[in-house]
C-alpha cells in the first residue's frame, strides 16, 4: 500500500469528513494505514464496519488499522476488543491532523466526550478524488432527541460552521474544479441555532448562492421538512443552480408513530411541505427516510407508512428496517417481530421502487440537464441515476436526451451542442 485507504459507511458527512482524514493522512506521511470510517444508524451498519476490519487485517497483515466513526465513537470498549484495530479515534479527534502523523504516540483508543464539543470547524479540502460533486460539511451534532436514534451519542449537540467559512471553502473547491457543492449535516436546518443571530439555513443557502456566483450547481442533502424557512423556500423558487431535489427526514406516515418517535412533524406537516414545494419548483423530486417495523406498529400504521409514498409523491426512498440501538428509549417499547419488519420493509420497497420507475418513466423521450460524474454516469438535476450511450468528460453539464429506463436508471444520448 502506497497511499492511506479509506473505507467509509454511512452519511454523506461520513463521505465528506474522510476526504479530510484522507488530506491528513497524506500529509502526515500514514502510506500503509487502512482508516475505517464507522455507522451506528442500526446495528446492521456496526456489524459490516466489523466485517471490514477483520477483512482488512487478513488483507493487509502489516497495514496499521485505523478505526473512526459514529460506531467507535458510540462502542470503543467493543472495538478495543478486536485485536485487529491498531487505533481507535473518536469523531471530535478524526478531523485533527495530528491525529495522523506518522510515528506519533498517540494512545490506541483516543476516544473523548464528544458532548463537551461546542464548535465545528470548516474543514478546507481541495475536492474530492475523481468526483465532480463535493460535500461541504455545515453543521454537525444534533439537539432533538429521536426515541430510536443514538446519532446524537456519536456527534454530540447541534453545531455550525460560520458562513464565510463555508463560503471560502465553496471558492476554493469551484476554483479547483467541482461542478457540484452538496451541504450536509446531521441535523441540515439546525445550521444557525448556535451562531450570531440564529440566521437559518435559507440565510446561508442565499448567501453562498450570491457570494459565489460561479458555483454552477448547489444541492441539500437531507432537511427536516418542519424546520424549512421562508429564505430557504424563496431560493427554492427562484434560483435554478439549487436542485430541484430535496432529501426528507420523515421516518415514518402515521401520526402516533410519529409521535412515539418524539418527531416534531404530522403526516400532514409533510404533505403540505411537499405540496407547497411542489408549487413553488414544479420539476423537485423528493426523496425521504421511512422505517418500517418501529415498536407499537400496527397493520394500520404500516399501510399508512406505505401510503406517505403517493401522498408525498417519493420517488427515492430510502427505508430502514427498524433497529434497537443502545442508550435509546424505543428499544424499550414493545417490539415488532423481525419477521414483520423484515416483511414491512420489502413491502415499503417494492412502493418506492415502483414511484421511482414511474418518474423515470416520465422522463423517457425527454431532455434532460446533468452532470457527468464519469465518463459515461451521471445523474440529472432532479437526482435520476443516469448512463449515457457516448462518453463524455468528467464534471461536464451537459443537456442529453433520454432514450429509455433500464432498471433504476435512465439511459440517455449526451446532446453537447445544446446549451447546459
Amino acid at each position: 500500500m502506497a497511499d492511506p485507504e479509506i473505507i467509509t459507511f454511512g452519511c454523506r458527512l461520513n463521505a465528506y469528513e474522510s476526504e479530510v482524514m484522507r488530506d491528513h493522512a497524506r500529509a502526515g506521511g500514514m502510506d500503509n494505514a487502512i482508516i475505517i470510517n464507522t455507522c451506528a444508524v442500526t446495528s446492521e451498519a456496526v456489524r459490516q464496519a466489523r466485517q471490514a476490519i477483520r477483512k482488512a487485517r487478513r488483507d493487509h497483515p502489516e497495514a496499521e488499522i485505523i478505526v473512526t466513526g459514529c460506531a467507535a465513537q458510540i462502542e470503543p470498549d467493543t472495538f478495543a476488543q478486536m485485536p485487529e484495530i491498531s487505533r481507535i479515534v473518536g469523531n471530535a479527534e478524526k478531523t485533527k491532523a495530528e491525529t495522523f502523523l506518522k510515528g506519533s504516540n498517540a494512545p490506541r483508543v483516543a476516544v473523548a466526550d464528544i458532548m463537551a464539543v461546542r464548535e465545528t470547524a470548516g474543514h478546507l479540502i481541495a475536492g474530492f478524488e475523481a468526483r465532480a460533486r463535493a460535500f461541504v460539511e455545515v453543521q454537525n451534532g444534533c439537539d432533538h432527541r429521536c426515541t430510536f436514534c443514538v446519532i446524537p451519542y456519536g456527534r454530540g449537540n447541534s453545531r455550525s460552521v460560520a458562513a464565510g467559512e463555508v463560503v471560502s471553502q465553496i471558492r476554493k473547491l469551484v476554483e479547483n474544479g467541482t461542478q457540484e457543492v452538496v451541504l450536509t449535516g446531521v441535523d441540515l436546518t439546525s445550521w444557525g441555532g448556535d451562531l450570531p443571530g440564529t440566521p437559518p439555513l435559507g440565510n446561508l443557502v442565499q448567501r453562498i448562492l450570491k457570494l459565489v456566483p460561479e458555483l454552477p450547481r448547489l444541492r441539500l442533502s437531507s432537511i427536516d421538512s418542519i424546520e424549512a424557512d421562508p429564505d430557504l423556500m424563496r431560493a427554492i423558487a427562484e434560483d435554478e443552480r439549487l436542485m430541484p431535489h430535496l432529501h426528507l427526514s420523515l421516518q415514518h406516515g402515521h401520526d402516533m408513530i410519529l409521535k412515539r418517535m418524539k418527531r416534531r412533524h404530522s403526516r400532514a406537516d409533510a404533505i403540505a411541505f411537499c405540496e407547497e414545494a411542489r408549487r413553488l419548483r414544479p420539476e423537485i423530486a423528493f426523496g425521504a427516510d421511512l422505517m418500517a417495523g418501529f415498536p407499537t406498529e400496527t397493520d394500520d400504521m404500516h399501510a399508512a407508512n406505505l401510503s406517505l409514498i403517493e401522498a408525498c409523491g417519493l420517488s427515492h426512498v430510502h427505508v430502514f428496517p427498524y433497529s434497537a440501538r443502545p442508550m435509546t428509549p424505543a428499544a424499550k417499547m414493545p417490539p415488532v417481530d423481525g419477521a414483520t419488519i423484515k416483511a414491512r420493509a420489502a413491502e415499503l420497497r417494492t412502493r418506492a421502487s415502483t414511484a421511482l420507475e414511474a418518474r423515470l418513466d416520465a422522463h423517457v423521450g425527454t431532455t434532460v440537464r446533468l452532470l457527468a460524474e464519469k465518463p459515461d454516469e451521471g445523474h440529472t438535476d432532479d437526482f435520476a441515476a443516469v448512463r449515457l450511450s457516448t462518453s463524455v468528460e468528467p464534471g461536464t453539464i451537459c443537456r442529453a436526451d433520454v432514450t429509455a429506463r433500464h432498471g433504476a436508471t435512465l439511459v440517455a444520448t449526451p446532446n453537447l451542442s445544446a446549451a447546459a
